[in-house]
């Protein structure tokens, strides 16, 4: 995989009030266009805590343009952010 650390605009749902579990993304491309993905599967999930910054790490698997995708997004606890790590 890829490192790419990009924003992105997520749509998630609370479980228990403290783990999200994202749900679709959204992403800017290149040219300005907006590529939406639904996350089919979640692999793994674990809890991250790099230079005191507290994260959740998914990794996840769905179908981009035909082709099925692994790639992992961090949700980065104390910002409320999401980014989509690796593809």
């Amino acid at each position: 995989m890829k490192i790419v650390s990009k924003p992105v605009e997520m749509i998630a749902w609370f479980k228990d009030k403290k783990i999200p579990e994202p749900l679709r993304f959204r992403i800017k491309n290149e040219d300005n266009s907006h590529l939406i993905i639904k996350v089919h599967k979640i692999l793994l999930t674990r809890e991250e805590k790099l230079a005191g910054i507290r994260s959740y790490v998914y990794h996840c698997q769905s179908i981009v343009n035909g082709i099925e995708k692994v790639y992992e997004l961090k949700f980065i606890i104390e910002d409320s952010k999401w980014i989509l790590y690796k593809i």
